[in-house]
């Protein structure tokens, strides 16, 4: 689905929120006390091999090394599991190319079923026939499967066709960003709005969807292949703020909500802070989840690497899915920051978008146009919302 929409896009361009009375307890994730804590890792969440049946020019190997030559720190290739029957052990991880000494590989594949599509992803190995067998059963059957299998699943692309149509309960993010073609992921948006606003505190997240292999040389005709110049490996790129440089410190971070999106690798990553206690350092970050103090918050956006030189970037903040206000970064320092007093009783959230120029990546050199002005986008920062809906 997603491919044509990549393909005609280039062508064209050539619970309720009053709740109780907040109990005055920190989460089960507590504010960060330092963003030296981690480490900023930088990858794709949606990837497609030979082993899908609509790829092409596209194995393993090529994906694996364009990432590493890109400087990408990890992967996910979620072919579709309804190709193979749901034996992905045997296909896409038993494949002798499933194998990179500087690129973090993950676990998964692509849940494809009538009722929609969904990503799994694991730091291990794990079950996945169990979850293809059960795809036609009940959403509480499915929920069970997935806890008993201890693997993050995610909503892909929720709006338009393939559409995710089962309980969102039964996930841990959402695709938010689908492809280089930004304009095809404003329905998506809104219903992660949806979703937080019901209390659901679902990390947002990018994937690239791609499916087709950039030519091996500049002579090579190979079908579909043109996609892959304007939508292949970090378009989007999905960063995740990890403890460790490991595939459960990707899988812990992306579950954490420690994410942000940009349209490439070379686009700046946004991050988003906050001063909760108004001692003028910044004690909380995306993901974080805490109770109000009554006073204001002071929230800070930077954006960090890449981007245009001396560019001033436009910043919008969202409050509980609706526009809280617009800030300009500096172009010297690439931050800005904000100020709102967080309600005492009832969830309130908070995250930001970035638009502007966009950066050029090279390797995949008509992936500018389809992001438009779209740069990146914050995962929110919480306020009363329940560790665990």
């Amino acid at each position: 689905m997603l491919d044509r929409l990549a393909l005609v896009a280039l062508l064209f361009v050539s619970s309720s929120a009053d709740a109780a009375a907040p109990v005055a307890v920190d989460p089960k994730i507590p504010p960060v006390a330092s963003l030296a804590e981690g480490v900023w890792l930088k990858g794709d969440l949606h990837l497609h091999s030979r082993h899908s049946k609509d790829s092409s020019n596209n194995p393993e190997v090529k994906i694996i090394r364009f990432a590493e030559n890109a400087g990408f720190d990890y992967l996910a290739i979620t072919d579709h599991d309804n190709h193979v029957h749901g034996d992905v052990a045997h296909n896409t991880w038993s494949d002798p190319e499933f194998t990179s000494k500087s690129v973090i590989l993950l676990y998964g594949a692509e849940w494809t079923t009538v009722r929609g599509h969904g990503n799994v992803f694991s730091a291990k190995p794990y079950d996945h026939q169990r979850l293809f067998d059960v795809e036609d059963e009940r959403d509480a059957k499915i929920l069970a499967v997935k806890k008993s299998l201890d693997i993050h699943l995610s909503a892909n692309h929720p709006s338009g066709k393939d559409h995710f149509g089962f309980s969102y309960d039964m996930v841990d993010s959402i695709e938010v960003w689908n492809s280089a073609v930004w304009p095809t992921n404003l329905n998506a948006m809104m219903i992660w709005d949806d979703m937080l606003r019901s209390g659901r505190k679902l990390t947002g997240r990018g994937g690239s969807d791609s499916h087709h292999g950039i030519p091996d040389t500049a002579a090579q005709t190979v079908p579909n292949s043109v996609q892959a110049t304007a939508n292949y490996v970090g378009t989007p790129t999905t960063w995740v703020f990890a403890k460790t440089r490991t595939a459960q410190g990707v899988i812990d971070a992306l579950g954490n909500g420690r994410v942000s999106v940009s349209a490439n690798p070379d686009d700046p990553r946004v991050e988003l802070m906050a001063d909760r206690d108004g001692d003028g350092r910044m004690d909380m970050m995306m993901g974080d989840n805490a109770v109000p103090t009554g006073k204001p918050v002071t929230f800070q956006v930077k954006l960090v690497g890449g981007g245009i030189k001396g560019a001033a970037y436009k910043i919008k903040v969202v409050k509980d899915g609706e526009d809280f206000g617009a800030y300009t970064s500096d172009p010297a320092t690439g931050s800005a920051t904000f100020t709102d007093t967080p309600p005492i009783h009832g969830r309130a959230y908070y995250r930001v978008t970035v638009e502007g120029p966009q950066t050029p990546y090279p390797q995949v050199p008509n992936s500018m146009a389809l992001s438009g002005n779209m740069v990146a986008l914050s995962n929110p920062i919480f306020f009363n919302f329940d560790p665990k809906f």
